[in-house]
């Protein structure tokens, strides 16, 4: 049986006794019998323990006196600890007060002896002054360099011990003197040093001028001598290439830059400190000595094209800055190079800066020069609605690549610039288009006055739905064109720049202190024009809290431009129908008495007139030529309907209907009615016959509409009521028709009352 079990603390009594019966298969007598057997075991192992216990507790008690006198002679022992100690702390400070006025004098010879000896140390090194002084005209009369270097090392050492001296001035002027004696002594061999790669000897001179405090001389001298070799390069590739643009040709310049740089940071790494500096420096000083200067180039490659050539150079450029970058990341060993590698980027980019500040205005031009060359117009009307139609990719395709354009040359931070140039672009292009129309809606008015049947030429309407669907890929293809550029220029390293930065203020944020590579953190924006990044900022900051919109007037002059197609295509369909409606008031049938017969017929006899008849037909057409434009999904025409709107809304205000077809047909049927409502209110005269003619006429014109689902107008309701209802009884209607309609229509039934 396993005790053990018992002196674990999470012991529990029921898993005990089910693993002690686990082991036990046999019949319950059995394990009656075994139970019994676990209780003895138990009982005899409860007496042993009992038994332990007690033992245990005995000797506890008997060894207690024992453990007391212990403790209590512990106790006497460290009481006398602490009066030693006392004594002891009571001597200590007795020797302090006994001793400090002896140690306050040490420490005072010993400050006596600290100063004899650095005015011993100042002797010897003024006496070493005065006997290297003597000796210094032998030693250059030696020529021997490292023993003048050497002289020259040792006055410094002793110059630094007699700062204090009087003459002081003097013989530090005495020693750069001596050090420019030794420079010039060194300048040829320095030049043929570096001209040749000589290692040895470099390392030897930089040891030399390392001791001498003069690094960035011997530096000056290593930039000159190769600054010389790369000017040669430019002049000669300036010369050879004289007849190719200068495009063509100055990726081999920035080659010939790209290969010095890795062959010397490789020869420097072995002779100078701080390798990648000297080299970086190297080229900085190489771009800002160009003859003739790389904007002078420039400018004769720019006269023709300018945009197109400068964003050419500025790829050229960008390629070879990404290779420095990647070239100087991978070399460079000091962090502190900050300052020359953005010096450097300025030297690449400072003959962009006059271009890019002024990218915007270029940018417009070239649009404006873009813009010109597409076609809009043309006399006819087939011809006009296509060019229009194919103008919608043409116009899209220029402002992404003027897109494209911002970002390879201003890198986002001229987005402003392009905007505005966008916005002009899009006036220009809508004022084109309004003209277009207005020319057709001039030459339609003068076909339309010579036509005598009503909707004789429906493919005039056909082609006028054809520029509003055209209104309508303009409007979808602004919104997309809104969400690409929008995102591009989220997405441009400008954006990247402004994300540490306060949109309300100016931030005050230097090249040096940028995150990243400086050639990625370039702007151009913050050091030359503070007032447009603070704006660029805000842009940026509006387009990311997504309640702000770029194109905002552009897509305002693509609504009017809608509304002036609805309104061509509207005229088209109803200035027929306005010219029969016109006439009218004039038509001698309202003179008519119709005989005797005729008056007692009753009104549902009459037919309708020619003039009605013709306009129902007319209405009746319509569904049909609208049919090519409903038969299937047409985004663009939905857009542009949703966007523009038709002449006589519903009274309610609002869209009616989904439908072309429902839509045109309810606004071409509200202009029918108000204007029949017009010219019967200008009717001068009606007789009995001719009001029953009138009212028929009317009912027939209810039908058609009523066959299309559309309800009569109020007005023409009032009308027909008034033309229906006898003198004597307008007091009881007159309260709910306007009093106009209640006039005229009066006089005229009185006047045919008293004929």
């Amino acid at each position: 049986m396993d005790f053990s079990k018992f002196l674990d603390g999470d012991f529990d009594a029921k898993e005990w006794v089910n693993a002690a019966f686990k082991a036990q298969k046999e019949e319950n007598d059995q394990r009656d019998a075994y139970a019994a057997t676990c209780v003895m075991k138990l009982q005899l192992f409860i007496q042993e323990v009992n038994n332990s216990i007690e033992e245990s507790s005995q000797q506890a008690i008997q060894n207690l006196p024992r453990v007391l006198r212990d403790i209590e002679s512990v106790k006497q022992e460290a009481t006398f600890l602490k009066e030693q100690m006392k004594l002891v702390k009571s001597d200590i400070q007795k020797v302090e007060e006994d001793t400090s006025q002896s140690m306050k004098m040490l420490l005072e010879i010993d400050n006596v002896k600290s100063r004899m000896q650095a005015a011993s140390e100042a002797l010897q090194q003024a006496d070493n002054w005065t006997t290297l002084m003597v000796d210094v005209d032998e030693v250059f009369l030696s020529k021997d360099v490292n023993a003048i270097a050497s002289k020259l090392g040792a006055m410094q050492q002793s110059l630094s011990m007699l700062a204090h001296c009087g003459d002081y001035e003097e013989r530090c002027q005495h020693l750069e003197t001596l050090k420019n004696r030794l420079e010039a002594m060194l300048s040829p061999q320095l030049v043929g040093a570096f001209n040749t790669h000589s290692h040895e000897a470099t390392q030897q001179y930089v040891t030399i001028f390392k001791d001498m405090d003069r690094l960035p001389q011997l530096y000056n001298y290593y930039h000159k001598c190769h600054k010389s070799s790369l000017l040669q390069n430019w002049k000669k590739l300036q010369e050879v290439n004289s007849a190719k643009s200068l495009v063509e040709w100055l990726p081999m310049f920035y080659d010939h830059l790209l290969a010095t740089w890795h062959a010397e940071v490789q020869w420097c790494d072995q002779v100078f400190p701080n390798p990648v500096k000297v080299v970086v420096e190297l080229l900085t000083q190489t771009l800002n000595s160009l003859k003739p200067s790389l904007p002078a180039c420039m400018e004769t490659t720019l006269e023709e094209d300018t945009l197109l050539n400068l964003i050419e150079l500025k790829k050229t450029t960008d390629r070879f800055a990404k290779n420095m970058d990647s070239a100087i990341t991978s070399a460079k060993k000091d962090s502190s190079l900050g300052l020359e590698v953005f010096e450097l980027v300025r030297a690449i980019y400072s003959p962009y800066l006059p271009y890019l500040l002024r990218y915007g205005a270029m940018e417009e031009e070239h649009l404006c020069q873009e813009l010109s060359c597409l076609q809009l117009e043309k006399r006819d009307l087939i011809d006009c609605a296509q060019l229009l139609s194919n103008s919608v990719t043409s116009i899209f395709k220029l402002t992404n690549d003027a897109v494209d354009r911002c970002m390879v040359l201003t890198n986002g931070y001229d987005s402003l610039g392009l905007i505005q140039a966008l916005k002009c672009l899009f006036s220009r292009y809508c004022n084109s288009f309004n003209a277009a129309i207005s020319n057709l809606q001039a030459d339609v008015e003068a076909a339309s006055s010579n036509s005598k049947e009503l909707g004789e030429d429906w493919t005039r309407f056909q082609h006028a739905l054809k520029i509003i669907q055209t209104c309508g890929e303009l409007l979808l293809g602004m919104e997309e064109f809104e969400l690409t550029a929008s995102g591009t220029i989220l997405g441009s390293t400008a954006a990247h720049q402004c994300e540490a930065f306060s949109p309300t203020a100016l931030p005050h944020k230097t090249q040096s202190a940028m995150t990243g590579s400086a050639f990625t953190d370039y702007n151009y924006m913050l050091a030359q024009n503070p007032s447009k990044y603070q704006e660029l900022l805000r842009l940026i900051h509006s387009l990311k809290q997504e309640n702000s919109s770029i194109m905002e007037e552009p897509m305002k002059g693509l609504r009017k431009v809608n509304e002036h197609a609805h309104k061509f295509a509207f005229e088209l369909v109803f200035s027929q129908l306005e010219k029969q409606l016109r006439q009218i008031s004039y038509m001698e049938v309202w003179m008519s008495e119709g005989g005797v017969l005729s008056a007692e017929l009753p009104t549902f006899s009459l037919s309708p007139q020619e003039y009605i008849t013709k306009i129902g037909q007319y209405l009746m057409t319509l569904p049909q030529q609208l049919e090519p434009f409903t038969s299937q999904e047409n985004p663009a025409l939905a857009k542009a309907l949703e966007r523009g709107r038709l002449p006589f809304p519903p009274e309610q205000g609002g869209l009616e209907v989904e439908h072309l077809a429902d839509y045109w047909l309810g606004a071409i049927a509200r202009g029918v009615m108000y204007t029949y409502v017009e010219a019967i209110l200008k009717i001068e005269e009606l007789t009995s016959h001719s009001t029953r003619q009138l009212i028929t006429d009317i009912d027939y014109l209810c039908n058609v509409l009523d066959a299309f689902g559309l309800p009569a107008s109020t007005d023409l309701r009032n009308v027909e009521k008034l033309l229906k209802t006898p003198v004597s009884h307008y007091d009881e209607i007159t309260g709910a028709i306007p009093s106009r309609l209640c006039h005229v229509i009066l006089k005229l039934k009185k006047h045919h009352d008293e004929s």
